[in-house]
């Protein structure tokens, strides 16, 4: 491997601890802390919670994601919606297609609702550490934590209108260099008892649920927050590539099992510590505690941008196979399609981590929650995944996916008493994009049954008897859609219906392509006299003058026609949807179209 290349791919995998494993980095901050707030502390019990930990981080993350997951993806892309498009195709009943397409809905919009929780829990961790600070402890209020982690909060998602690319090259390096930070305090204490070790054999996490069978039940629902972010791994594919991830979460890997084991010796040997992450370092540190507090609350911020990522993610994809309504989209990446900005959502989920702090107050009450909706994505996308590698006949993943599958249940079930502390919270925000995914697809689906768009060799025909039977209107007239394949049935109404057929009639469409720039058309003459095709096919960041493209190629156009649905919803759920689709921009609000050719031709429906 040339020096060149090394760089490249090092700089690749910078980017992904940025981008990827900043909420799994942080991790080590609070998880041990919380589970042995109510677990026994002896020297075997630290061996039975570290060898959970560590074997979750093998089985959850390095198997289920980074190997199973990440063998599965679409054009790159990679989440629940993802592996249901993936099943889909393999499956024959109607039922199971409709089940799996339920299921992955459902995980999507978890993963979003556990995007509230963690940069809430992420930075309020971080702000706490302050308390710690010799001298400042009897400053430090709740009140001025709630205020930092309010005003850090917004500083990170006023940032994320600069686009994945340009926040994974300033994150990463910070997170590169708190990976080794990391793993460093973690070695200087396994130096000095290296039996700690031993937490890698699992018959340590058999006894413990062999001592306490009840308390090791309620420690998963803690012990997930070990790996709290890694549905999002999976999901922020799309972003980096699936290589530079593969290869940043070896190191991390490496780095998080040196921090846990670090932290086993000093809690055996200080037994009565109120924080065990911050008091361990502070242990090493003491006089260099501040910058690296400081340090620590950059790492959390950055801890956020994976569950922003992945949700960016969720959002394009739902976006792309037209399950969710077409957001404002900046795109800013001339590498990966998928890395957008969308404000309307950047902001609604500013909102929500906001009243999240505000309700919940502390890292100690995010805990009680926290997890709920990692492991409910999880376990979805292992069920998910198991019936792919079935379907494919691949029977040894089969079996590892459906083994790590039931793991991920039982967790699932452990979780569940998450909900009375306020859990519910977390389903209740999952439920709104849930819904808005139902609603907007059920009416999309009806909304087109109503309008009937035809076939390109029907309208072809009707057209012939039309225009031979119809005063034609001199100069030339340009209808809009979707694709021409299939004509919308605005512009059968016109002439057909009202009999208004122009000389030349040019129906254009514009295809998206996967893709940063570059402009392509192809005009179909004649495809019956007087009818022409248009299609441009257009870079996603290309910024398009439709009016401008057909006049290079002779096209004068005398009007401009686009379809508009007026909906008359008589039911609520309706209601809804007609008040999703006027807040979903229009055609003509992503072209440059020229106003006084252009006429929205309405179409009246009943729903």
């Amino acid at each position: 491997m040339s020096t060149s290349s090394f760089i490249q791919k090092a700089g690749e995998s910078i980017k992904a601890l940025g981008i990827v494993f900043g909420d799994i980095g942080t991790s080590p901050i609070y998880t041990l802390t919380i589970i042995f707030a109510f677990v026994p502390i002896t020297a075997e019990n630290i061996l039975g919670v570290l060898s959970l930990i560590l074997w979750m981080l093998i089985l959850l993350i390095t198997i289920q994601y980074t190997w199973l997951a990440m063998s599965l993806s679409l054009d790159g892309q990679g989440g629940t919606l993802v592996l249901g498009r993936i099943v889909r195709p393999l499956l024959s009943s109607s039922r199971w297609i409709f089940f799996i397409t339920i299921l992955s809905y459902m995980g999507s919009s978890l993963l979003i609702g556990d995007g509230v929780i963690t940069p809430a829990i992420s930075i309020m961790s971080a702000v706490e550490g302050l308390r710690l600070v010799p001298g400042l402890s009897q400053y430090i209020s709740l009140q001025l934590i709630i205020f930092l982690a309010c005003a850090i909060a917004f500083l990170l998602f006023l940032f994320q209108r600069h686009g994945t690319e340009k926040v994974s090259a300033a994150f990463g390096p910070i997170m590169f260099i708190w990976f080794l930070v990391l793993g460093t305090f973690g070695l200087i204490y396994v130096f000095k008892d290296p039996s700690i070790l031993r937490a890698f054999n699992p018959y340590h996490l058999i006894m413990f649920f062999q001592r306490y069978p009840w308390i090791g039940f309620l420690v998963l629902s803690r012990a997930i927050l070990s790996v709290t972010g890694g549905e999002a791994l999976y999901a922020d594919m799309g972003h980096l590539g699936r290589l530079p991830i593969i290869r940043a979460w070896i190191f991390a890997c490496g780095l998080l099992c040196l921090s846990y084991l670090g932290q086993g010796v000093f809690l055996l040997n200080n037994p009565h510590v109120s924080h065990i992450f911050y008091q361990m370092v502070y242990s090493i540190l003491r006089f260099w505690y501040v910058p690296f507090l400081l340090l620590s609350i950059l790492a959390t911020v950055i801890a956020s941008q994976a569950i922003i990522s992945g949700i960016y993610s969720v959002i394009f994809q739902g976006i792309t196979t037209e399950i969710l309504p077409k957001f404002r989209i900046d795109y800013t990446s001339r590498k990966f399609k998928s890395q957008i900005y969308i404000p309307f959502v950047n902001w609604s989920l500013f909102v929500l981590v906001i009243f999240a702090i505000l309700h919940f107050k502390s890292v100690e009450m995010l805990a009680r929650l926290y997890g709920l909706n990692t492991i409910c994505t999880m376990t979805i996308s292992g069920i998910i995944m198991s019936m792919i590698f079935y379907l494919r006949r691949e029977y040894i993943k089969m079996v590892i996916a459906s083994f790590i599958t039931l793991i991920e249940f039982i967790v699932l079930l452990s979780s569940s008493s998450k909900i009375a502390y306020g859990g519910y919270w977390t389903i209740i925000i999952a439920l709104i994009p849930f819904t808005v995914i139902m609603i907007y697809t059920l009416g999309k689906k009806k909304l087109q049954r109503s309008l009937r768009p035809i076939s390109l060799g029907r309208f072809v025909s009707q057209y012939t008897d039309a225009r031979q039977t119809s005063v034609r209107l001199k100069g030339t007239a340009v209808f809009f859609a979707k694709k021409t394949s299939f004509i919308p049935s605005y512009i059968s109404s016109i002439m057909f219906t009202d009999g208004i057929v122009y000389e030349d009639n040019i129906i254009v469409s514009v295809v998206v392509l996967n893709r940063p720039f570059g402009v392509n058309i192809e005009f179909v003459n004649n495809v019956a006299k007087g009818l022409h095709l248009f299609e441009i096919r257009t870079g996603y960041m290309e910024i398009i003058n439709i009016e401008k493209i057909i006049n290079n190629v002779g096209i004068d156009p005398k009007v401009l026609f686009y379809g508009m649905e007026d909906i008359i919803p008589k039911q609520f759920i309706w209601k809804v949807y007609a008040i999703i689709k006027k807040m979903t921009p229009s055609f003509v609000q992503f072209y440059k179209l020229p106003a006084d050719k252009l006429h929205g031709v309405l179409q009246r429906v009943e729903m």
